[in-house]
Formats: structure tokens, C-alpha cells, sequence
């Protein structure tokens, strides 16, 4: 299914097709670990003790950090605002980051010294930099809505001078966007990375589940979800849902992890993605419920019907310099799906930037590849733009 088309089957049949796929992955990825289990073991004795501290490793987490120096401006109930520029910061339009929000922390733009977004960003001249910092969802704000976060990008830009150049990342990209789409004058350039905006372009593997787990476009599995998470998406829902898509990358990830115990920056590097892959937030289930129904099973944004605070988002209201950023090996959002802005947008063609990075979706924000050689070239353009 290339798209979130409504399927065919019924909803038991729909639901026993895709356990059962899901099923047949989790058993082709087991009986691969198996083998490489044999292969570690058999490659040198394995003692108690490092038996043991593989499975410490592999349990133990802690809350990710910031990895570059910087300022915490303020902070509201669903963000922070982070203030990453430099003293005498050069006289350039401010860069607004909004980080990927799918259960994750924000700190994935600066994960660490050699792999930060933030940094990049400073580098390229773009000096004045900030990035929101979005909270985890309690009972108090398990009722926040579209509007809410608009009103939280709308305070950011504010802050940092009325206009900025918005740079957006997986799901801060469509969120980005619609808050350009209703405020084109205050977004001097648009820069999004691996962000749905066609949400039905491509193979979106997401919006297959979606369309497979709200058969004829009932969402009461997703209602029911949000119901037993209190009123709120559980963070851990999303990380397994992130891990069943593609489950042979978990179990290589803890096999690899075996094999390289004496490895003590490889044991580093590994416990740096766990702290940060598996230390979750919650999603405030109204919102979510909201980003199901409008964008994955109605694709609004692309089809011109969203409303937010009851104005029309209309992507051809976009008429500011576009720099584009997609994986070749993304399944979690398809090159198609980004690149689908540029169409809709009034934006000049020689405005338009278009890079395509060799890796998958994480790499895109954080990747040494991305950052090293599709980052600059993007950076530069919106730094072109965005001096006095």
C-alpha cells in the first residue's frame, strides 16, 4: 500500500494481516539473532561477569543531554526555548529550530559534539541560533491542541526578534510549515528535514499502519490508546511502535553491543543512542489524536481542507526560500513526502533547494553524513538570505 488508503479487507482481516506481518518480521529478525548469538559466542568464551554486564548495559538509562553550551530562555507547560548563540553573536536573522516530537527528547539537534544540528547551524554564520525544547505531556496539558503549539512557535519567533528563518525536522517540519503557511511574513527561509508534508506520497510505512489500525477511517483503536495512556500517547507506545517496524535493527544493535564490550568508546557511543532512544515522553492525546485524523488519514495539509484556529492553512501561502532535506534509505518519511512542499509552494524554483542524504530518517538530524556534506550547502543558502 503506497499510501494511507483505506484497505479492502475488513477490520478483523486488516488487523490479522498486519499482526501477522508484524509477526513474520519478529521471527525472521529472532532467528537471525540466534545465528549471530552462535557467531558471538563461539568467537571467544563469554564470562558471568561480562554476561552480566551486557544485560546491565542494555537495561540501565539515563535522561539524555544538551552537548553544547547554551542558555535556557524560558519555559512553558509543552516547551523550552534554548538559546545557543554565541557572545557578540553576529548581526543575522535569528534560526529557529523545532525539533522531531515522536516520544523522543529534543536534544536529538544536539546530540553530540560532532553531531549537532545546533552547532552546524552556528557554523554556517547563522549565530543567532535557537531551538525549542518540547515538554513531556501530563494531565495538564493532555487537552493541548494545534493552536496551543502554534501559540509556543509564535512566542519563540517573538522572542527572537518577529522573524526568523524556521528550521523544521520530522514532525517539527509540518508544524513549521503550518505556522508559515499562516504567517509568511514573519518566516524569512523554511528549512524542513525529513518532514511528512504529502503524508500519503511514497511508501509511508506509518501510514500503512495507520490505514491498516483505522480500517474505513474509525479511529477508536487510536482513541482507545489514548484512553489508557490517561488521557496522553505513553512514550513507550511510540518507541514500540518504532521498534516493531523495523525490529532486526534492535536485536543488531544489542548483538553488536556483545561484541564490542571491551570496546569502551563503542560501549560509550551505544549507551549515548540507548539514553537517548529509550528515554521517552509522552505525546498530549489530543494533539495526537488531532495529527492522526487530519494529517495521516486525511492529508489536509496537502490537500488544502486544514484549518487551525479557524483559519485556512494553504501551502501556497509559502512564498519564502525552501531548502529541502530527505534520507534515499527514509521508511519512516519517503523523500516524496518532503519534497512535495516545493510544489505546492509559491516559492521561485531557483529557491528551491533539494538534497537527499544516503542514509535513513535519525541520520538526517544527527548523522555525521547529513551534517558534513547536505547541512552546509543548505545552511548557506538561508545564510544568503539572512543577512542585514
Amino acid at each position: 500500500m503506497s499510501s494511507l488508503q483505506v484497505p479492502v479487507c475488513a477490520p478483523e482481516e486488516s488487523a490479522t494481516s498486519l499482526a501477522e506481518s508484524w509477526l513474520e518480521l519478529w521471527l525472521e529478525a529472532g532467528a537471525a539473532t540466534l545465528g549471530e548469538l552462535a557467531r558471538a559466542f563461539t568467537r571467544g568464551p563469554r564470562t558471568p561477569f561480562e554476561l552480566t554486564r551486557w544485560l546491565e548495559l542494555m537495561s540501565l538509562r539515563e535522561r539524555p543531554r544538551w552537548s553544547s553550551p547554551h542558555r535556557l530562555v524560558w519555559e512553558e507547560p509543552l516547551a523550552r526555548l534554548r538559546d545557543f548563540s554565541p557572545p557578540q553573536a553576529a548581526d543575522v536573522v535569528p534560526t529557529l529550530v523545532l525539533p522531531p516530537q515522536a516520544g523522543h527528547d529534543s536534544c536529538i539537534v544536539d546530540y553530540a559534539p560532532g553531531q549537532s544540528q545546533m552547532r552546524t547551524i552556528v557554523a554556517a554564520g547563522l549565530e543567532r541560533a535557537f531551538t525549542l525544547d518540547w515538554v513531556g505531556a501530563s494531565a495538564g496539558t493532555a487537552d493541548a491542541t494545534i493552536e496551543d503549539y502554534i501559540a509556543v512557535v509564535d512566542h519563540a519567533v517573538a522572542h527572537a526578534g518577529g522573524r526568523v528563518n524556521l528550521v523544521g525536522d520530522c514532525q517539527g517540519g509540518w508544524l513549521a510549515t503550518v505556522y508559515a503557511a499562516l504567517h509568511p511574513e514573519r518566516v524569512n527561509t523554511l528549512t524542513l528535514a525529513g518532514a511528512p508534508i504529502d503524508f500519503h506520497a511514497g511508501r509511508p510505512v506509518i501510514g500503512e499502519v495507520v490505514a491498516r489500525l483505522a480500517p474505513g477511517g474509525d479511529l477508536s483503536f487510536y482513541r482507545a490508546l489514548v484512553a489508557a495512556g490517561g488521557g496522553v500517547l505513553k512514550g513507550e507506545h511510540m518507541l514500540a511502535g518504532f521498534i516493531m517496524i523495523n525490529p532486526l535493527d534492535e536485536y543488531s544493535r544489542q548483538i553488536e553491543l556483545l561484541r564490542h564490550l571491551d570496546d569502551s568508546r563503542y560501549v560509550a557511543r551505544y549507551r549515548e543512542f540507548e539514553d537517548w532512544f529509550k528515554h521517552t515522553q509522552d505525546i498530549p492525546g489530543a494533539f495526537y489524536l488531532w495529527i492522526v485524523e487530519r494529517l495521516f488519514r486525511d492529508n489536509a495539509l496537502m490537500a488544502g481542507t486544514l484549518e487551525v484556529g479557524g483559519r485556512a492553512v494553504k501551502l501556497a501561502a509559502l512564498d519564502m526560500p525552501l531548502q529541502l532535506l530527505a534520507g534515499s534509505a527514509d521508511h519512516i518519511t519517503p523523500a516524496a513526502q518532503v519534497y512535495a512542499v516545493a510544489d505546492a509552494a509559491s516559492t521561485a524554483p531557483e529557491h528551491v533547494q533539494r538534497q537527499l542524504a544516503a542514509g535513513g530518517h535519525l541520520g538526517l538530524f544527527m548523522g555525521h553524513e547529513a551534517l558534513a556534506e547536505q547541512w552546509p550547502s543548505l545552511l548557506s543558502a538561508v545564510a544568503a538570505h539572512s543577512r542585514p
